[in-house]
């Protein structure tokens, strides 16, 4: 297990710092003073360093460029969602690229959707595109995917043709499993596929959003997943039924050391199947050749084998999970033999495992769910014992009688489905979720001690210290995020929308102005996305998770467009407001039905707000300086928001144009002169920011938010211009990023990507 550790510290080296190889030989040290044999010590630092050199100069060499014309293999890893081909693939040198085709025709999607398209080679034609960068700190990392899937790249094909198709098995295994998957499809009940594509054959492509997100929340996503228990469950079943058949132990092992990998294949290759493989392979053969290995050592030469293939692998959430999840069973049978009842070994199972992964849970994922130290009592052995046999035996009578299987499926279905509504209504209960906010790195390791400390102190049955140990370092990860002492305004790159998060200094209140959204355009139904790119869960909501932010005390929607209002009901249903604020007249327009539904649903208050609305906080003041009246016409109609704290002044117009900015110049003349900071109306068009408004403002900041080439050229030269040739700064969401002004004691900060700009 120590070399597994320094084989990790050293492709983390390799990806990150090499400095990181320090850390190798304090845990040589280490084992030196705790009296371990010297060359235990030895082959940690050998394990460290040379695994170092092989990441850093064999595996991660810089690709060579690639020509303008080549070949690529598909591999097994890839999905067509709407027009699209995206998945992995291997150029004749092995280098692994993600790979972008777009589908001319409906014609030919259909094709591809019909066929299994692993191992077929294309000379091909394209680009390789740099990966899009993450919204903010907290979202979704193209590059960062890229590097735990071990590819140097994205690549966009403009052109291809066919050349070859492979014959291997690994080619006829990938038939297989899409087979499998085509004839779950149309042998299965339609409630039923996504269930059984998920726990038969890996695939969660087809799970329903509103579940998965309750499955989530109740803290037993994992039990979608194949994991080692079903690999365990598989190889007992097909084991104990060669035995049965009469089929000598030797041989039924040798059949089981077979079968095994092509199970891993069919059941879609995660980290935690081939974790489960590869464990169970390595101890089976070491028996056939009488060898005894401990499990652990198993577990550590799995572990090994995994970083050395692939060193990327260590970045991907399910392979960390998978393994110290497994760790966490296997060093811990002292605390499971305390257990006086089946109930309690359960619990202690779970508590075990869940305790274990929480600091990393909360690293990657911003929040844990606390029902799931309970619920997974039941729904594991339900889901391992019953539900997943149940598939297993439904699958193999649709191959033997389809009679048959509707009759059971007219048995099962309905008890399935009362099942699903069970744990939808579960899921709704309050107080499901315990979202701190990402910790520190440094809390997060602090967190780790503290929970192998209390595992020892459990051990020893020093329970008040156990409680102590594990509450101190979560109530400072619980508290980390209040305990900042300035006022923070962050402008979201949202792409061509807008959203502002407003904190106040120990989090007295937190303000968001806008939610983004998508502006949607008619298409063709064959070119529509399964799943649609929705800003509110994908960049809002993870930001605001990320920051630790469970409350939103004023959610402020500037007006009714789609790209300020759309994510809206997204943030709602995953972040409580107690107030909304719209302006006067929009709520009859149909983009605002959602929120407002989702609104009532909560029993969250929405409030017409206009010109007067005043209100302050500390040493902080925020006016609504528009609209005047309760006759909604659209952009000129937004609600302009202006705080003022001390020295600085900011001034939110929405999307006002030119019509609403001359009226704030009739309104309040010289009270507008000399602002700190402005977000320019309407995402800079030319119809904004007119000439007279930007004389009288002259703010030391403007900030335009628009997306990244969008199609309205925002913002516009001309409008740019008129801040240049004053020698006024400005900053765009879309190239520079989420933008964050950090206001303390009369100063201000601009944090732009990790760089200060007094």
């Amino acid at each position: 297990m120590y070399v597994a550790l320094a084989v990790l510290v050293a492709s983390v080296a390799a990806h990150r710092s090499a400095w990181l190889l320090v850390v190798i030989l304090f845990l040589a040290v280490w084992l030196t003073i705790k009296g371990e044999r010297r060359i235990i010590s030895a082959l940690v630092v050998g394990a460290g360093f040379l695994p170092f050199f092989f990441v850093s100069f064999i595996q991660l060499t810089e690709p060579s460029p690639l020509p303008s014309i080549f070949q690529l293999t598909w591999t097994s890893e890839y999905k067509i969602n709407g027009q699209k081909l995206r998945g992995f693939t291997k150029t004749e040198t092995g280098e692994k690229l993600y790979t972008v085709y777009t589908f001319p025709t409906e014609q030919e999607k259909k094709y591809y959707e019909t066929t299994p398209i692993t191992g077929f080679t294309y000379r091909v034609q394209g680009e390789l595109v740099p990966p899009d960068p993450p919204a903010h700190v907290y979202a979704f990392s193209m590059q960062d995917y890229l590097v735990s899937k071990g590819a140097s790249g994205t690549f966009e094909v403009t052109s291809w043709t066919l050349v070859s198709e492979e014959r291997s098995i690994r080619t006829f295994l990938a038939k297989q499993r899409f087979q499998l998957k085509k004839h779950i499809e149309a042998t299965f009940p339609p409630s039923l596929v996504a269930e059984a594509q998920a726990l038969l054959i890996g695939l969660q492509d087809n799970v329903d959003d509103e579940l998965q997100r309750a499955y989530q929340k109740l803290g037993i996503t994992h039990l979608f997943a194949i994991s080692g228990l079903h690999v365990a469950l598989v190889s007992w079943l097909f084991y104990e039924g060669l035995l049965r058949v009469g089929v000598r132990k030797e041989i039924a092992t040798i059949v089981l050391l077979i079968i095994l990998p092509v199970y891993g294949f069919i059941a879609g290759g995660a980290p935690s199947v081939w974790r489960a493989v590869s464990v169970v392979e390595f101890v089976m053969l070491m028996r056939y050749v009488k060898w005894r290995v401990p499990i652990d050592d198993a577990l550590a030469i799995s572990f090994i084998g995994f970083v050395l293939l692939e060193p990327g692998v260590i970045f991907q959430v399910g392979f960390q999970l998978s393994y110290l999840a497994t760790a966490s069973l296997i060093y811990s049978g002292v605390i499971f033999k305390q257990a006086k009842s089946w109930f309690m070994q359960s619990f202690l199972l779970t508590f075990v495992c869940q305790l274990l992964v929480y600091p990393l849970l909360l690293h990657h994922f911003y929040e844990i769910s606390i029902s799931s130290f309970l619920v997974n009592i039941v729904f594991v052995p339900l889901f391992s014992f019953v539900i997943l046999p149940v598939n297993i035996v439904l699958l193999v009578v649709t191959y033997v009688s389809m009679p048959v299987a509707k009759l059971l499926f007219l048995v099962y279905e309905p008890l399935r489905i009362w099942l699903t509504e069970a744990i939808l209504y579960v899921q709704a209960l309050p107080f499901q979720l315990w979202s701190p906010g990402k910790p520190a790195i440094w809390l997060v390791c602090v967190a780790f001690i503290s929970v192998l400390v209390g595992f020892y102190l459990l051990e020893e049955r020093r329970y008040g210290r156990f409680a102590v140990a594990l509450l101190v370092p979560v109530f400072c990860i619980h508290l980390a995020p209040l305990l900042y002492n300035e006022t923070k305004l962050t402008f979201l790159n949202v792409g061509q929308g807008d959203c502002t998060i407003i904190e106040l200094p120990f989090r007295r209140a937190v303000y968001v102005v806008d939610a983004g959204g998508v502006l949607r355009f008619e298409q063709e139904a064959w070119k529509a996305s399964n799943s649609p790119y929705e800003v509110g869960k994908q960049v809002v909501v993870p930001f605001l998770k990320g920051k630790g932010i469970r409350d939103i005390d004023i959610f402020i929607v500037t007006h009714a467009d789609a790209d300020h209002v759309e994510g809206a009901e997204e943030v709602l249903e995953e972040i409580r407001m107690r107030e909304i604020h719209v302006t006067p007249g929009s709520l009859g327009k149909p983009v605002m039905n959602d929120l407002l539904a989702e609104a009532a649903k909560q029993r969250v208050t929405v409030k017409e707000k206009m010109q007067g609305t005043v209100w302050q906080v500390g040493e902080t003041s925020f006016h609504y300086l528009w609209p005047q009246d309760v006759y909604y016409e659209g952009n000129d109609d937004s609600i302009v928001l202006y705080m003022q704290q001390a020295s600085f002044q900011a001034l939110l117009t929405g999307d006002l144009e030119e019509n609403g900015e001359q009226q704030l110049i009739r309104l309040y003349g010289s009270q507008l002169a000399d602002m700190t900071l402005l977000k320019a109306g309407h995402h800079g068009s030319k119809t904004s920011s007119i000439e007279p408004f930007v004389e009288l403002l002259k703010p030391e900041l403007t900030i335009f938010s628009a997306g990244l080439n969008n199609r309205y050229r925002h913002p516009h030269d001309i409008v740019v211009e008129r801040f240049i040739s004053r020698d006024l700064p400005t900053l765009i969401t879309g190239t520079d990023g989420t933008i964050e002004i950090r206001i303390r004691d009369g100063s201000w900060l601009v944090d732009i990507e990790k760089d200060l700009v007094q």
